[in-house]
């Protein structure tokens, strides 16, 4: 790229069209109300994650004709230790005509009941049709929790169901957007405070994420439109990489900046120089972090599939807002943003020859194989983490906090079987079959009761309520021989679906996606880098490094999730999640280094190039990886246990490639391999003088 094309921002007449451009922009924006749009356009309903080949969305299309729509079940239960009284029995009767009365918005009646063996509960089943609009699920449950739910002196009453799950799920998705978006601003804002010192100067690169932020929730309405399936997750971590990333790309910046202005009166030449210095840095790690995401794209779930074209817009926004409007604002204010320490012509001198950064280069080339061997073995050591994996979290226990559906499937837990809030759907596409299927699929073990629930012209469903709850591993397990047991007696065409099948398929889908992208990600970044440092050996070395890194970070969360938080396991798709980002914003900083490094290289030779590049980059690649991993660290602190697993994870694997890989381990290796790191360019048979003490 013509390194002249970065620096338009800085022209003149340019930057003021530049600042008009973007505020008229986001005033339109907000006009039209496109951020609050795309949220309404979330879709958090597991079985929209599902690719339309899954059995249990086609399960779901056969079901739909069969009931006259997709059909998401509301279940109210009563229930007494020691049995329901008479009193209790007449409470029920008058709620049922309570809530047939005034909860609008249910395709069927309340009123068809279940008793308990014991006579200890009674549970009230419904309907409400599933039309993909959020409301239409969340208010006839919230009318109906309003008029039954609680406790009344020992009958416990609650709302489940999977309507009950989707309502409490959307009511968490509604509340985190504008929590983790407050919460993570202000981490940023305390954070700049600290980097900067300045009351002034932290406010424009805010101004420019925050523009970001609001542009990428523009252009990922769009994308719904489309039909990019988005949920509150991808949401969730859309705002955290605009923040995160776009805060990085602003402190490089600035950095560049100041250092020029230390050098020349006119702040449009210093932020011209700035702009061919650092914006192609920029350009290639965020290139880097998009090309890593769009691979997520080619995903079999549609929930993880939607993540890479959202992130991919969301780290594009950032960069176009940091390397155009940061810029322009920059040089229109005056040298005062920067007070109290405002740089001055001829203030200031290198970091290449002093500077912490410098004197840890210089120890770590005293013994750079020890430095690297160590740096490795405790890598390892927290890698052993892993041994504490467990996919044991599912939608019934990954709320953090407490839940009705999930108290609802409890009381009945204690005197139904575990699925009967949500049974297994059976598609029989031959009648004369329906016997034989529900004999063959009663027969297995953890099925409680196999019984017909409607019937069509060519089709039958059956329902078959699982002895453990719906929505654990235990019921996931039962799926397959479910399916086996139901094609073997009914044919082929028999397909078994509902809320216990879509998480098994989710899980299936999750294993065949990790299988893919993993390896493609890792290929894509290697050839990104082999174009960027014109070298083999180098990609090879900070790719291994960086992955290295991420199973220690993974086994550390794993430790983390397990020892500190008592969670009861993590999501399937947490570790291919937490790849994709840390492999991707892990190289995004030995980027930022190893440009450097190179560039220092040619005129110093590898090893005091590697040592300059460390001090001159070692300052502001720390400050962005502090932001970066604050940003993610505040997903910790939202509702949801994926959520915060993954926050972790990523924060402590960003800190980890921040002070560890970047700048100890990838520095000992250079320094102890030489000029050959840099195979097969020209730079490998550099002759290397050396640099730093000598052992």
């Amino acid at each position: 790229m013509n390194r002249s094309l970065l620096t338009f921002p800085a022209g003149h007449k340019v930057r003021w069209l530049i600042v008009v451009v973007w505020f008229a922009a986001i005033f339109a924006i907000f006009s039209f109300n496109i951020p609050g749009q795309f949220s309404d356009a979330e879709n958090n309903e597991s079985s929209s994650y599902l690719p339309a080949d899954a059995e249990s969305t086609v399960a779901l299309e056969q079901v739909e004709q069969l009931t006259d729509g997709e059909q998401a079940g509301i279940v109210v239960v009563y229930r007494r230790e020691g049995g329901l009284t008479q009193a209790d029995r007449k409470r029920i009767k008058s709620d049922v005509a309570e809530l047939n009365r005034e909860v609008e918005g249910t395709s069927q009646p309340f009123g068809a009941t279940q008793e308990a063996e014991d006579g200890s509960a009674v549970l009230v089943l419904s309907s409400i049709e599933a039309t993909g609009e959020a409301e239409d699920i969340l208010d006839p449950v919230q009318d109906a929790r309003e008029r039954v739910s609680g406790s009344e002196v020992g009958l416990e009453v609650a709302v489940t169901g999977a309507a009950g799950y989707g309502a409490d799920a959307i009511e968490v998705y509604e509340s985190i957007n504008g929590t983790l978006f407050a919460a993570a601003f202000g981490l940023v804002f305390l954070l700049l405070i600290l980097i900067y010192r300045s009351p002034f100067l932290l406010w424009l690169p805010l101004i420019a994420v925050g523009f970001a932020e609001i542009l990428s929730r523009a252009i990922g309405f769009g994308l719904t439109e489309m039909g990019v399936t988005v949920n509150g997750q991808s949401s969730s971590i859309l705002s955290v990489l605009v923040l995160g990333a776009g805060t990085d790309y602003a402190l490089l910046l600035i950095s560049r900046f100041r250092e020029e202005l230390r050098h020349r009166e006119s702040r449009t030449e210093s932020m011209q120089i700035a702009l061919r210095s650092a914006g192609p840095a920029i350009l290639a790690s965020g290139g880097t972090v998009i090309a890593a995401l769009l691979c997520l794209s080619l995903a079999e779930l549609n929930s993880t599939a939607s993540l890479g074209p959202i992130g991919a817009i969301g780290i594009l926004s950032a960069m176009v807002a940091m390397l155009t409007l940061l810029p322009a604002m920059l040089v229109i204010l005056p040298r005062f943003i920067f007070w109290p320490k405002v740089p001055r012509v001829g203030s200031g001198g290198t970091d290449a020859e002093h500077g912490p950064w410098r004197r840890l280069g210089d120890r770590t080339a005293r013994s750079p194989r020890r430095v690297w061997a160590g740096a490795l073995v405790l890598l390892v050591i927290m890698a052993g983490g892993l041994l504490a994996y467990d996919d044991g979290l599912t939608s019934s226990n990954g709320f953090r906090d407490e839940v009705e559906a999930v108290t609802g499937q409890e009381l009945i837990a204690e005197s139904f079987p575990g699925g009967a809030n949500a049974p297994t759907e059976i598609v029989v596409n031959d009648p004369s079959k329906v016997n034989a299927v529900t004999g063959a699929v009663g027969e297995i073990g953890g099925v409680a009761e196999v019984r017909p629930a409607s019937r069509g012209r060519s089709a039958v469903l059956l329902n078959a309520v699982l002895e453990p709850e719906a929505y654990t591993t235990e019921a996931f397990e039962l799926i397959p021989d479910i399916r086996d047991a139901a094609r073997g007696a009914g044919g082929p065409e028999t397909l078994v679906g509902g809320g216990t099948a879509v998480e098994y398929d989710i899980r299936q889908a999750n294993k065949r996606d990790v299988k893919l992208i993993v390896p493609l990600v890792i290929l894509v970044v290697f050839l990104i880098l082999v174009a960027l440092l014109r070298a083999v050996a180098a990609p090879v070395l900070l790719v291994g490094t960086v992955v290295v890194s991420f199973f220690a970070a993974l086994g550390v969360g794993m430790l983390i999730s397990d020892w500190v938080f008592d969670f009861p396991g993590v999501d399937p798709a947490l570790p291919l999640f937490a790849f994709v980002f840390l492999v991707a914003l892990g190289i995004d900083y030995n980027i930022f280094l190893m440009a450097r490094v190179r560039e220092e290289t040619v005129r110093h030779g590898t090893s005091e190039g590697m040592l300059r590049g460390l001090a001159v980059t070692g300052g502001v690649i720390t400050s962005a990886g502090i932001v970066l991993a604050g940003t993610f660290m505040v997903l910790s602190v939202l509702p949801l246990v994926f959520l915060t697993q993954l926050g972790i994870t990523v924060a402590f694997g960003v800190l980890l490639d921040t002070f560890l890989v970047r700048s100890i381990l990838v520095p000992a290796l250079v320094l102890d391999i030489g000029p050959p790191v840099w195979w097969p360019s020209s730079l490998a048979r550099q002759k290397d003088e050396g640099g730093g003490p000598q052992p």
